[in-house]
């Protein structure tokens, strides 16, 4: 199976900035087949770097959009207008779910939306660190997934990837501390378990999951070893062109 790195720019960059960055990004790595090396930067950066792009290395990756097609929505960008544009969007990462209050009702609209404008959606799922300290994991991993794929039939299913973020995890978030493979592996293992419910064993094992959390060059290998794990959801190090092209290369190693 394909592995995914994927980096996250959030907001960081301007253009000209994420044009440098792309330019180093793409002379400094080969075209891995079995390797899909995918970036996200900024709505205003998607249209000047896809001129510059190199498709054969990297695609490109939206960090969110609206789910209506068109109409009277100032401000917003469509699926629609990102359709040919992008590869991939995130979706339900836990910056939009807690600091911009987007619900599993909204996040499910978003998914069928970027399906329906050939998009693949990167749903972002994960439990915050009370929901974990009182047990509540399993719970809320049911929940945003279920709630996520509501609007996904049987027959798009395999145009979804999954992401599994535990918010407790992210470097960004206070007190944060790194996730262990065995954690992670027992996540992995709950998502899997709810996809064969709804969709049957054969497309649960066959839906890409990633994990993303303070990921990093010296535990990229461990985490991309973890049972069940396709690839990685990178943020920091994704900024940083050394360290993202040595978990690219780790990457690599392991897909051997």
């Amino acid at each position: 199976m394909k592995s995914y790195i994927v980096g996250n720019w959030k907001l960081n960059f301007n253009v000209g900035e994420a044009s440098i960055y792309l330019h180093k990004l793409q002379k400094k790595i080969p075209n891995y087949r079995d390797v899909e090396v995918v970036v996200a930067p900024t709505a205003l950066c998607l249209q000047p770097l896809s001129l510059q792009l190199d498709r054969t290395k990297i695609k490109l990756a939206a960090q969110n959009a609206f789910y209506n097609d068109f109409g009277a929505y100032t401000g917003e960008i469509s699926f629609a207008e990102l359709n040919g544009l992008v590869n991939y969007c995130i979706i339900g990462h836990s910056e939009r779910r807690y600091i911009f209050h987007e619900d599993d009702k909204m996040i499910a609209k978003k998914v069928a939306a970027c399906i329906r404008n050939k998009i693949t959606p990167i749903l972002c799922i994960g439990e915050i660190e009370s929901e974990r300290a009182f047990g509540e994991t399993k719970d809320v991993i049911h929940d945003q997934l279920v709630g996520g794929l509501s609007e996904v039939s049987a027959e798009d299913i395999d145009k979804v990837i999954v992401a599994y973020e535990p918010v407790w995890a992210i470097s960004s978030t206070k007190d944060a501390k790194p996730a262990t493979p065995d954690e992670i592996a027992e996540v992995v293992e709950m998502i899997r378990q709810n996809l064969k419910e709804i969709y049957g064993a054969k497309t649960a094992d066959a839906v890409p999951v990633l994990f993303g959390g303070s990921v990093k060059p010296t535990n990229a290998g461990a985490y991309l070893t973890v049972p069940g794990i396709s690839g990685l959801l990178i943020g920091g190090a994704s900024l940083i062109l050394e360290q993202f092209t040595d978990i690219i290369e780790t990457a690599k190693r392991v897909s051997k």
